[in-house]
């Protein structure tokens, strides 16, 4: 089995390359690579999209690779491979985002990405805080509720369908922590800097079959 970290020049990738391959070998899930390739995620069994920065320059950067754009659109629509996005890509998961302008995303959630609104507190929303499970996942088998996971993000990805919210946590008001639907998630903390609660959420993504 081969799970792919997509490297479209959106940030630094050692940490959650590190955090997925210490898991695929304690689950022996096979082997996790790093790729800028179109080839190698039209192989690939599992697809990770990270993503730090903005969400114009990460959606910029991915189209602006058309052969590795299209080989995730085609792998995750209709070959149905279990997806996870990370931080801007799970943002990029969304219909839209609204960062400096407003740019298209993927559209795979029912969501726009808009700043943070929360008055009396600093934004970004950066460090830990507590998991709020709005519904059962099989990427969230043994976590639970008051579980915490590390943010650092001023946007958020505002969900009009909650049947594909999976979970929240709360800064000022309710901030979108996990998203989903079919065969795909996305996370807007960091699981690779999330110790337990984080390592665990890969574990169970490298074993899911939806």
């Amino acid at each position: 089995m081969l799970t792919v970290l997509i490297d479209y020049e959106s940030g630094n990738l050692h940490s959650a390359e590190k955090a997925f391959q210490r898991m695929a070998l304690e689950h022996d899930a096979g082997q996790v690579i790093v790729s800028d390739k179109a080839e190698d995620v039209l192989r690939a069994d599992r697809v990770v999209l990270p993503g730090d920065g903005a969400f114009p320059a990460c959606a910029k950067a991915l189209k602006g690779r058309e052969n590795l754009f299209d080989a995730l659109r085609e792998v995750v629509e209709e070959k149905a491979r279990p997806f996870m996005g990370i931080c801007v890509g799970m943002q990029l998961m969304a219909r839209k985002g609204h960062e400096y302008e407003t740019v298209d995303g993927l559209g795979w959630i029912d969501g726009e990405v808009a700043r943070i609104d929360a008055p009396g507190l600093k934004v970004p929303h950066m460090g830990w805080n507590d998991l709020v499970v709005d519904r059962p996942h099989p990427v969230l088998d043994g976590i639970e509720t008051r579980q915490h996971a590390y943010f650092v993000h001023s946007y958020h990805m505002a969900v009009a369908d909650p049947d594909q919210l999976i979970a929240h946590v709360e800064y000022g008001h309710s901030v979108t922590a996990i998203v989903g639907r079919d065969n795909m998630i996305g996370t807007q903390f960091h699981p690779e800097k999330s110790q337990a609660t984080g390592l665990r959420m890969i574990a169970n993504f490298l074993n899911w079959r939806p």
